[in-house]
């Protein structure tokens, strides 16, 4: 399923690019280079402007999300963003972390469907921790509710006389839910018409209305077939039986633990990208974190961050071949034994952020050539 906006008449595309902290901007310079030789080979347009966001919008501006960030991204085609975060910050209240930023744009973009593809490429099943009968035809999408729950809800907190106590709500309204179970069961359409709803109904009564609303949008799709799953179980049954689910649909705070679980399945956290998307906006980022312990060492993987060009390519501006290159050209530079070092098995020829970005540029051009020139 795709949605492509189609925003502009010309043909050139803008990108907000916001590489963020710690690794975010390694990973993002690797992914625009692939992005160039997409430009340059498939001549296509595309402008970029850099903004800032996160920690890196704290140092120079105070706040982790600048005003001029929020304008660039709402004028932009797509947003392509880094990673946000680091120890640095830690010590200050919540409100003012990096990661508020990235909060703050989704809700003003509202941006609340992520979705996070998992298919595992046969060539890393070596550095998988499950079996290979496990992970093998796994086909997956997790779809993830972005602007309401336990991320968004009221809190508080307070101290004094020796007591000390802090208050998150989950909290989502029948529309919320609504809304993101129709781009689940849209979705599930195009697929294996199979939907896994993910809740905890039997001790939330934020999830009985989710369970609820589910069922009653369901009845929309008869073609697309509805499980419920308690979050629990289906943590399980994702390293268990992978290959039992095609769309699994659930809550923000949910969507995020079981992403990162799912991440095992494809070899490493740093393979993942995912896509945000609004009515109106479309953002992609890597579903990995700023890993501080990385930055500035030139071993991050790009992986993630390069297939969010591709899904940004696809979803965002339609271009299904560019976008088809893009994985074909990671897909055989793995195949020919090159990995990062999360992904690195015994016999890896193992390499850099920016080796790894150069070497899938590589491929990008040979199997161009190959077909016969230049598209």
């Amino acid at each position: 399923m795709s949605w492509r906006k189609g925003r502009r008449s010309s043909s050139e595309k803008t990108i907000a690019v916001l590489p963020g902290d710690g690794i975010g901007p390694e990973v993002i310079r690797a992914a625009l280079a692939v992005l160039n030789v997409i430009s340059e080979l498939f001549q296509e347009r595309f402008q970029t402007i850099d903004a800032l966001i996160g920690g890196a919008a704290l140092a120079a501006t105070g706040v982790p999300l600048p005003e001029e960030t929020l304008q660039a991204c709402q004028r932009a085609d797509a947003i392509l963003l880094g990673a946000v975060g680091g120890p640095q910050w830690d010590a200050l209240p919540l409100h003012e972390r990096p990661e508020t930023g990235l909060v703050q744009l989704r809700k003003k973009l509202e941006l609340y469907a992520n979705l996070r593809p998992i298919r595992p490429l046969p060539m890393l099943q070596d550095v998988c921790t499950l079996k290979e009968q496990v992970i093998s035809g796994v086909d997956l999408v997790i779809v993830r509710e972005l602007t309401g729950g336990l991320y968004c809800g009221p809190r508080w907190t307070t101290a004094g006389d020796g007591f000390e106590a802090a208050l998150d709500s989950e909290f989502y309204t029948a529309s919320q839910i609504e809304r993101i179970a129709r781009v689940a069961f849209s979705l599930a359409r195009s697929r294996k018409k199979k939907v896994t709803s993910v809740d905890k109904a039997n001790v939330l009564a934020s999830s009985q209305l989710w369970r609820k609303t589910v069922e009653r949008t369901g009845k929309c799709f008869p073609d697309v077939s509805l499980v419920h799953m308690y979050v629990d179980n289906c943590a399980l049954q994702l390293v268990r039986n992978p290959r039992q689910f095609d769309v699994i649909l659930t809550s923000n705070l949910f969507g995020d633990i079981l992403s990162d679980e799912a991440a095992c399945l494809e070899g490493s956290v740093g393979m993942l990208p995912s896509l945000c998307r609004g009515d109106r906006a479309i953002l992609v980022e890597p579903v990995h974190g700023a890993a501080p312990d990385l930055a500035g060492k030139d071993q991050a993987s790009p992986l993630g961050a390069i297939r969010c060009i591709s899904m940004m390519l696809g979803e965002a501006f339609g271009r299904l071949e560019e976008a088809a290159f893009v994985e074909a050209a990671i897909a055989s530079t793995l195949s020919r034994g090159y990995r990062t070092v999360d992904i690195a098995g015994t016999h890896s020829v193992v390499v850099g952020t920016s080796k790894m970005a150069e070497l899938i540029c590589r491929e990008i051009r040979l199997m161009l050539e190959e077909r016969g020139g230049s598209a």
